[in-house]
């Protein structure tokens, strides 16, 4: 249903009926399956059949575990947050919703994923949320950083600030995707920067996709260093086959 039929207060007369036809003008087909699917980016069938995430899995990186242990690679080398928590797993058709969102400038998207997102936070307790940040020369380029458009929407839900000022990328490193799990770990380090004291805080770090963790682990790790007390990674999907 359209926003603008959703007021109850429209009375019947020309301006409920002017409501009403805008509302019906305004209603989309599905991203997917180019069904009608009125004020939602994604009809309900398809949101229904979109990957979930495999549990139980480990509670600190959200890969799947036989009994919802904490995983041998989480016990070998902690990571640098605490727990993370994905709306779905990285697989199709979600990766292509994903990728339009980024790449195709589909910010209803962001909007449409963060509100997934709040369900999954729902429990969550916080101070701050931070949006993974983006290098100045990136977010120029693609013009909006992803992780602040799925943050709005949790800000809101959870009534938890946003900051997406104080923590900077400040090395525009090469593209993770195309790099094995080692080499991403060495092309992210030292790549972001806190210019405020974080002591005591308990931080919610937000962002799309989570394949091997190695940006989120270091932007984590950057946190840690400034006095961050508890980072809760906050994820659209979560990628499962390890590189």
């Amino acid at each position: 249903m359209s926003i603008l039929t959703q007021n109850k207060g429209l009375k019947a007369g020309p301006t409920g009926e002017f409501a009403r036809t805008i509302g019906r003008l305004l209603t989309q087909d599905c991203l997917l399956c180019a069904a009608a699917s009125e004020d939602n980016i994604v009809c309900e069938a398809c949101a229904a059949d979109l990957p979930q995430l495999q549990k139980p899995c480990c509670p600190r990186c959200a890969l799947p575990t036989p009994n919802g242990e904490i995983c041998g690679r989480c016990l070998v080398k902690p990571p640098n947050y605490e727990a993370t928590f994905a709306a779905y797993r990285y697989d199709f058709p979600l990766d292509k919703l994903v990728q339009s969102f980024k790449y195709g400038h589909r910010l209803a998207l962001g909007a449409y994923f963060g509100r997934q997102l709040v369900p999954v936070a729902a429990n969550l307790v916080a101070d701050v949320i931070i949006p993974l940040p983006l290098h100045p020369e990136r977010l120029r380029e693609r013009g909006f950083n992803q992780a602040l458009e799925l943050a709005r929407p949790v800000s809101t839900a959870l009534q938890l600030p946003i900051d997406a000022t104080h923590c900077s990328r400040t090395r525009n490193t090469p593209a993770q995707a195309n790099l094995p799990w080692r080499e991403r770990v060495k092309n992210i380090r030292g790549a972001f920067f806190c210019s405020t004291d974080f002591t005591g805080k308990r931080v919610i770090l937000v962002d799309d996709v989570m394949t091997t963790g190695a940006s989120l682990d270091e932007c984590a790790r950057t946190l840690k260093l400034h006095g961050a007390a508890e980072i809760t990674l906050l994820v659209v999907a979560r990628a499962l086959a390890k590189p």
